[in-house]
């Protein structure tokens, strides 16, 4: 996992940023408590990083991170549910992208993915 977690980092800081910009205090306690407080956390990262490099269904998410199909869907509800990813389409078929918000404030998700590396080497973390 630790890793996935360099991967990540990696993935985030290559990628082009038009604009870089201060996230507001309650963006970064939200992505914060969404990516690091809870149990969840890694495996929403691990969403988030495949949804940059294109859009993904719940099914195709499932079966690239070899998760429950259930699992996926709870965490794409969670995800949606913050405006961190937007859906286009209906029922089965519905197409995930990262949303506006999560896209402006996508260099918060390296202070995550830095918080989530301590705590995985001092604790156990839960996918």
């Amino acid at each position: 996992m630790v890793n996935h977690l360099l991967e990540f980092r990696e993935t985030l800081r290559s990628r082009q940023v038009s604009e870089q910009r201060k996230p507001d205090k309650q963006t970064r306690k939200l992505l914060l408590y969404l990516f690091t407080s809870t149990r969840g956390g890694f495996t929403r990262l691990h969403i988030i990083v495949s949804l940059l490099e294109k859009p993904y269904n719940t099914h195709q998410l499932a079966t690239l991170l070899d998760l429950d199909y259930k699992a996926v869907q709870h965490h794409m509800k969670v995800l949606e549910k913050n405006n961190l990813v937007s859906k286009i389409g209906k029922k089965y078929g519905a197409l995930f992208y990262l949303s506006n918000f999560l896209e402006l404030n996508i260099r918060t998700l390296d202070e995550a993915i830095d918080k989530l590396d301590r705590k995985m080497n001092r604790e156990k973390i839960y996918l």
